[in-house]
């Protein structure tokens, strides 16, 4: 049973239908359950707030029973029964014949997991590396489809679509790209940790996609451009009221919207820029950092 939070968001009480490997660090997980029927998304960058279970237990512990009291039960919980909580993009959605959601997709980077990591895996990419069909989860997401946590909306008359996404941004820039209508102008850029990571991708819009690949070398020696030097050496297509995305690693975003607003000029208001994380810190020390 899960008990509804304010709107437009609720509990939805999920469970593993199917994996696929999208990539070396690339994980796509399917979820459905009954809940579902009450989801809806217009998709896009619609964010969701994922409780995952710790080794050794069935369900994630999230004390829903205290409805709008739960976020404090859960922080009262002690740390090795307290469900591990995550924020992710959805990437897509399935819906029957009458609209009702019958799976959703989330897509998972595994760092720590991937062939020749260095650096120890975190609890959700353990988690997703290990996962199986029928292993539960708690999914707060939206209950009305237009929503405040999808942050991408150009206003009307843009002209141009300006993305940029590390790969943890890249399922949302993905589903963004599949939203856009024939017609729409988009420029992107995509970081992957590897060049297996990349994938083609969907658009009816008019976009030129740009993979950047992390530490790659081309055959002259030269590496792959940081994120900052590939847009700054870029030529932007000409308009007049362009749009612009950003979103990954919070320093590398505050230095692309600075150098888009400062040296470009794009309006600052038609700027969306949003640090899915930050280096050296925790999701959890990261949600601890003053506003």
């Amino acid at each position: 049973m899960t008990t509804a939070v304010a709107a437009p968001f609720r509990f939805f009480a999920l469970q593993v239908v199917r994996t696929a490997r999208l990539g070396p660090s690339l994980l796509r997980i399917t979820f459905a359950g009954d809940d579902l029927s009450d989801f809806f998304s217009d998709g896009r960058d619609q964010s969701l707030s994922l409780f995952l279970p710790h080794p050794g237990q069935d369900a994630p512990a999230v004390p829903v029973e205290l409805g709008d009291g739960w976020w404090q039960g859960w922080r009262e919980l002690p740390d090795d029964v307290r469900a591990v909580l995550r924020s992710y993009t959805l990437r897509a959605l399935r819906a029957d014949a009458h609209g009702r959601t019958t799976e959703i997709d989330i897509d998972f980077v595994l760092h720590g997991v991937e062939p020749g990591a260095v650096a120890p895996a975190g609890p959700a990419s353990l988690w997703a590396s290990r996962a199986g069909v029928g292993d539960r989860v708690l999914v707060l997401g939206p209950a009305i489809a237009d929503n405040r946590a999808i942050r991408f909306c150009p206003p009307t008359g843009t002209d141009l679509v300006v993305i940029w996404a590390d790969e943890t941004a890249v399922p949302a820039a993905s589903a963004i790209l599949e939203s856009l209508p024939a017609g729409t102008r988009a420029q992107v850029w995509l970081e992957a940790g590897h060049a297996g990571d990349m994938q083609d991708l969907v658009t009816a819009a008019d976009a030129e996609i740009t993979w950047l690949v992390r530490g790659a070398v081309t055959g002259a020696g030269v590496g792959t451009p940081t994120a900052l030097e590939a847009i700054r050496a870029a030529r932007l297509p000409f308009a007049e009221r362009p749009y612009v995305w950003i979103a990954g690693e919070s320093s590398a975003v505050k230095e692309l919207r600075r150098h888009l607003v400062r040296e470009r000029g794009v309006d600052r208001r038609a700027v969306t820029f949003v640090g899915y994380w930050r280096r050296g810190l925790s999701e959890e020390q990261l949600r601890e950092q003053p506003e």
